[in-house]
């Protein structure tokens, strides 16, 4: 009994560990995705060479994000990765379908604006929160 015990509380401290990793890789994603997006228009003005590297920056902390997020679902209970499979696999799902037929809106100038991908990553988001919450209420 008490194995199973210290067992559960190493999985709980591997868990909280792995919510910090991927809130660090999380938070570092949005810091350099905000220095490239803005720092081009305040700091350094027209220098290409900078605004790239910002943007492989970007990109490199993405991929940690990335496998930080693989981590932590690797880790998780297989009620918590079930899940977020569903939840996932309904976001990817609305954001390729939504997201093309917002492009083909666009194109063939259906709507009067350019599609803005800030748009689909609002929408993907909030599909994931939504999907999450719902999948949660019905495994309860």
């Amino acid at each position: 009994m008490n194995e199973q015990i210290n067992n559960n509380e190493q999985w709980q401290c591997r868990q909280k560990k792995n919510t910090a990793n991927l809130a660090k890789w999380t938070v570092a994603w949005l810091l350099t995705l905000a220095l490239a997006t803005f720092s081009p228009q305040f700091d350094w003005g027209e220098s290409t060479t900078l605004t790239l590297l910002a943007i492989l920056l970007n990109m490199a902390v993405g991929f940690g994000m990335i496998i930080a997020n693989k981590k932590y679902l690797k880790n998780a209970d297989e009620m918590q990765q079930k899940i977020m499979l569903e939840s996932m696999a309904i976001t990817l799902g609305m954001g390729l379908v939504l997201g093309l037929s917002y492009s083909l809106l666009d194109i063939t100038n259906i709507i009067g604006v350019d599609a803005q991908i800030s748009n689909l990553i609002m929408i993907m988001g909030i599909t994931n929160i939504v999907s999450t919450v719902l999948i949660k209420r019905r495994y309860q």
